[in-house]
């Protein structure tokens, strides 16, 4: 087998120690938001069988069973042991609302949120992104102007108003305009979802929430997009570029845009980690039945085990999603290694 070069060998293992001490972080950051995650519903005053069971329990015998079948009756340390037990084998309870796992519920109302969120992360990264390039490059033009403008628009813009203005433009129609999208919803009642059709009809009820949270994304990355392009334009390398005679839109793609892409990397990365629930109230908005719903109506019962489980699968998915924006860092920038 051929040796590998010293410089190769030392940068790896910089690399590896990095990744090592990354993942070590995420590891931690996981255990304290598991705590958090438990003791956060159980400081909560009154007695949760009392607050669970809305007064349906009028005997003493009913709040026992209640509490022995939610292990409730255990101590404190012993239900912390009991949870931590639980959810490394995957059980995160047993749903109030509809009587059935919550890990199943989960992994149920997870693919339409994924669905939503990650098609709209998708657009929202490769158009807010163009927009950024082109802004940034010709800094002060009239499609920098407009670009920024309405970056900063629908950057200061709520969500669900931006929803419910394209639901009465789009779904409902204005005045005598008839509407073109459904209201809300993920499929149709008579349509199943898995057949050619049903996936046309899918697409097509998703289009207006994936077009608000596109809009309400892609703000993030064309406004980060152009301030790093702008930085990078007055470094040394790219007036270098620029004496070799290299035409201008070579100066941009093959150095400019390609050191200013780390910030948005980080960016594209988190928002990725924030897919879980990032459509909370998108969700709400258009009856979109994933965990962002599912969390809404897990507030109004309150489901304690349905909150429990979609806040540590939430952030799981942000340490993780953060841990991989690290290790991506680290090979496109040796500098942070150290």
């Amino acid at each position: 087998m051929t040796e590998l070069p010293a410089p190769t060998r030392v940068r790896r293992r910089s690399y590896r120690r990095y990744a090592a001490g990354k993942a070590l972080g995420a590891l931690g950051s996981l255990g304290f938001m598991l705590v958090v995650n438990f003791f956060l519903f159980r400081v909560l005053p009154g007695d949760p069988a009392r607050t669970l069971g809305r007064g349906r329990f009028t005997t003493q015998e009913q709040l026992e069973e209640f509490n022995a079948t939610y292990g409730l009756d255990q101590s404190l340390p012993q239900q912390f042991v009991t949870y931590v037990q639980n959810t490394l084998t995957g059980d995160l309870g047993i749903s109030l609302r509809y009587r059935v796992p919550v890990s199943d519920l989960i992994i149920d109302r997870m693919w339409p949120t994924l669905l939503l969120v990650g098609t709209s992360t998708l657009l929202a990264a490769v158009i807010g992104i163009w927009m950024g390039v082109n802004s940034g490059w010709r800094r002060g033009s009239r499609f920098d102007r407009g670009a920024t403008g309405s970056s900063l628009t629908l950057y200061s813009m709520p969500e669900w108003w931006l929803g419910l203005l394209l639901i009465y433009l789009l779904a409902v129609g204005p005045g005598p305009l008839p509407g073109l999208f459904p209201t809300g919803g993920l499929h149709s009642p008579d349509v199943d979802p898995s057949s050619p059709a049903g996936v046309l009809d899918v697409a097509w009820h998703l289009t207006l929430p994936v077009l608000t949270l596109t809009l309400a994304y892609l703000a993030d990355y064309a406004l980060i997009m152009r301030s790093s392009l702008l930085d990078e334009i007055g470094e040394d390398y790219v007036t270098t570029a620029r004496a070799k005679g290299l035409r201008d839109v070579q100066v941009r793609n093959r150095h400019a845009v390609r050191n200013a892409l780390l910030p948005t990397t980080t960016v594209v990365a988190l928002s990725i980690g924030f897919v879980v629930t990032g459509a909370i109230t998108v969700e709400t908005v258009f009856s979109i039945p994933g965990l962002g719903l599912l969390a809404t109506e897990a507030l109004t019962v309150p489901d304690y085990w349905v909150l429990q489980g979609t806040l540590l699968v939430s952030t799981a998915a942000v340490i993780f999603a953060n841990l991989a924006a690290n290790l991506v860092y680290g090979l496109l920038d040796p500098r942070v290694r150290t």
